[in-house]
């Protein structure tokens, strides 16, 4: 029988395990009539936009693409995957393609998640304003730019940080019904600027990293996927040059490597954007003639050991 680890404080009202997904996989929906002709969002709403002939194909051949992928080519009996879609028709319908390559056993469920949709343009777009429009926003920045009637891609970053407490919430109560004896596996079918913006909340890239990321192609997939130590990475299934197709600079992408195989809620000290890119410079030792060598935080505090002491009593029992 499986063991099962639970703290001594916690007998009577026992909590699952949180068992981390194995993947976090974003794919943009695929091809769509909006994508081949802007003008079709003069007269179609946005989220009404269906995927062309080629965006069906692509949403099918990227289902048979993850279904390799996540049972290691059939070597891996294993798995299981949980969706999240956007409501936006183009997602959805790239979703029920996909959908195509999966037996019914091997998906745990899905959920339409608004926070996760393409960032809102404004209403009917008329196309000689669009363009002007998108030309300041290259001037102004297009993080910040807010499209007159619609969001930046800063409001964006709001939702999908929302978004992402209640995807963690999910996790850590096993909302999800994940059986902790299979792999699990969240993909989430959105959308271009969605997927780049989630990322950047993700991975702590700085605004001026966001504004070098590329578009990903429809149906593309980007897959973080949990290191051997607990963080996840884009750097176990992509290569180097992936990501620098993508925009990830050197120091990104040296970042991801060593996410790989980091343990998790480790510090790299070596990541710029973490403190020294903040700083012109910063001394080794402090240089006030008022330091006190005994501000140093170096050892743990008492209230630090009781804790660790606490969630370190453990008790093993069966199931």
């Amino acid at each position: 029988m499986r063991p099962k680890i639970e703290t001594e404080q916690n007998h009577s009202h026992r909590k699952p395990i949180t068992v981390l997904p194995k993947r976090i996989i974003l794919i943009r929906h695929g091809e769509s009539q909006g994508n081949l002709n802007s003008a079709t969002y003069t007269t179609t709403p946005d989220y009404k936009v269906p995927l062309t002939e080629e965006g069906l194909i692509q949403a099918r051949n990227a289902g048979i693409k993850l279904h390799r992928l996540l049972s290691n080519d059939g070597t891996n009996p294993h798995w299981r995957v949980y969706f999240y879609v956007s409501p936006y028709d183009r997602a959805r319908s790239t979703l029920r393609e996909i959908g195509r390559a999966f037996s019914k056993k091997r998906i745990i469920g899905v959920r339409e998640e608004c926070r996760i949709r393409e960032q809102d343009f404004g209403n009917f777009q008329v196309e000689e304003r669009m363009k002007v429009v998108k030309e300041t926003r290259e001037r102004f920045g297009r993080f910040f730019y807010r499209f007159p009637e619609g969001e930046s891609a800063a409001d964006v970053y709001d939702r999908v940080s929302s978004f992402l407490e209640s995807l963690w919430r999910d996790i850590d109560m096993n909302r999800l019904r994940h059986c902790p004896s299979q792999d699990l596996n969240l993909i989430i079918i959105s959308h271009g600027l969605t997927s780049r913006v989630f990322l950047t909340k993700w991975f702590k890239w700085t605004v001026e990293q966001f504004e070098y990321l590329n578009n990903p192609d429809n149906c593309e997939c980007r897959v973080m996927q949990l290191g051997e130590g607990g963080e996840y990475s884009l750097a176990i299934h992509h290569t180097e040059e992936e990501m620098v197709e993508w925009g990830l600079s050197p120091e990104m992408i040296s970042d991801q490597k060593w996410r790989a195989s980091a343990n998790k809620g480790q510090w790299n000290e070596r990541c710029p954007w973490y403190l020294d890119a903040f700083f012109d410079s910063l001394a080794d030792s402090d240089s006030l003639a008022d330091s006190d060598d005994n501000d140093s935080c170096d050892e743990p505090c008492e209230d630090q050991d009781e804790l660790v002491e606490s969630c370190s009593r453990v008790v093993i029992t069966e199931e």
